[in-house]
């Protein structure tokens, strides 16, 4: 089994770094990779110190991703992926260069800092002909999987009204002047971007939106509010959205909603009936079919279908959430790696988010700045 482990690198994620714990984990659970290497900090005696923490020799721990990138890309037994954890702004430049030697990248979710850089990371990704895989893990969940076959196949009707929301209340205070870590970089648009509670998880939403429906935005207007005084970017925003088609939507993202962990609902409604799901609760979709009651369908459960089934490990009734979630991305990468590598093209049920989600992440972040500046004007994507 360890032989055909796909060799994994990562950048960030250091000591003390909740993302890089958690892309780590995803990518064992299923066995499809094995963490050979990385640039664990942007201060090399940090990285060597998470390197030794993480059990890896001493010679493929970095402390730059540049070296780190020409040296693996030499190595007979050198990286075949590279994970990003890092901040926001230090996604763009790692990621170029793993993906000039052909280095496959799995990259934390937003793509980058600017609607410039994802652009630009775009033409680095379709030269290299390496895949570019966007960690939005909550399209691996296996009930979203079951709502989307849903919605494809038709049984929703034509869809009509769309609601998604992602409150929390972890930033309802100025957490970012105690020293907090996650904090700080999040509420700095010089490390976060334009966007601060819509481009954290307000992107997160959005792609969950478009994901699970297939709907494509037409426009937008949003409102943007910084609550917690002296903070620099978001913390709340409104968005509604008009779909091609006729659908509308409203989408909320918020830090200053006490009571609201990681509160990620979605609900969709159309001319036969509709679907909900909540990230808290994830193994149980509603289906209210139009005149019927409403139906309970769980994970593994009767009811569901192939495409929830296939990302499903366990029988119906034992939990599986989010690290889980994020495994079944990971593990839906390595399959398309390992089909890149035969020189084929992946099973088609096969689906993660690509550089062209990322990009659109980005315009959304983007649209929703300027629509907010102009006060509430509608605006379209800049793709």
């Amino acid at each position: 089994m360890s032989a055909a482990r796909l060799r994994l690198g990562m950048v960030g994620g250091g000591r003390d770094a909740f993302i890089g714990a958690v892309h780590r984990i995803a990518s064992r659970i299923d066995g499809h990779f094995e963490l050979v290497a990385g640039c664990f900090s942007s201060t090399a005696e940090k990285s060597k110190a998470s390197g030794a923490d993480l059990g890896l020799p001493e010679d493929r721990v970095y402390g730059d991703f540049a070296e780190m990138a020409k040296r693996e890309a030499r190595l007979k037994t050198g990286i075949e992926a590279v994970a990003i954890v890092t901040p926001n702004h230090m996604h763009y430049a790692p990621a170029r260069e793993f993906l000039k030697r052909g280095i496959h990248v799995i990259c934390d979710k937003p793509l980058t800092s600017t609607l410039a850089d994802a652009k630009k990371l775009k033409k680095a990704v379709e030269a290299s002909g390496a895949l570019f895989v966007l960690t939005h893990n909550y399209t691996g969940y296996p009930m979203v999987r079951q709502a989307r076959e849903m919605i494809a196949a038709g049984e929703l009707g034509a869809i009509r009204v769309v609601q998604v929301e992602y409150p929390q209340d972890w930033l309802s205070e100025k957490l970012e002047d105690t020293g907090q870590k996650q904090a700080g970089w999040r509420t700095d648009p010089a490390r976060s971007g334009a966007g601060g509670s819509i481009g954290d998880i307000g992107t997160h939403a959005y792609n969950l939106a478009r994901f699970m429906t297939g709907l494509r935005l037409e426009a937008l207007c949003a409102d943007l509010d910084s609550f917690v005084e002296g903070r620099q970017l978001d913390d709340n925003g409104h968005v509604m959205l008009r779909f091609e088609g006729g659908a509308k939507g409203m989408l909320w993202a918020s830090q200053v909603a006490p009571g609201n962990e990681n509160a990620l609902r979605i609900r969709v409604y159309g001319t036969k009936g509709g679907v909900a799901w909540e990230q808290e609760n994830p193994n149980r979709l509603l289906h209210s079919p139009l005149g019927e009651p409403v139906r309970v369908i769980t994970r593994n459960g009767a009811g569901a279908g192939e495409a929830a089934g296939r990302l499903s490990r366990i029988p119906p009734g034992h939990p599986e959430g989010y690290l889980e979630g994020f495994a079944n991305i990971y593990s839906e990468t390595a399959l398309a790696i390992r089909a890149h590598q035969a020189g084929g093209a992946p099973d088609p049920q096969i689906a993660y988010p690509t550089i062209d989600d990322g990009v659109e992440g980005m315009a959304f972040v983007d649209a929703c700045v300027r629509s907010s500046k102009r006060d509430a004007a509608w605006v379209t994507l800049n793709m």
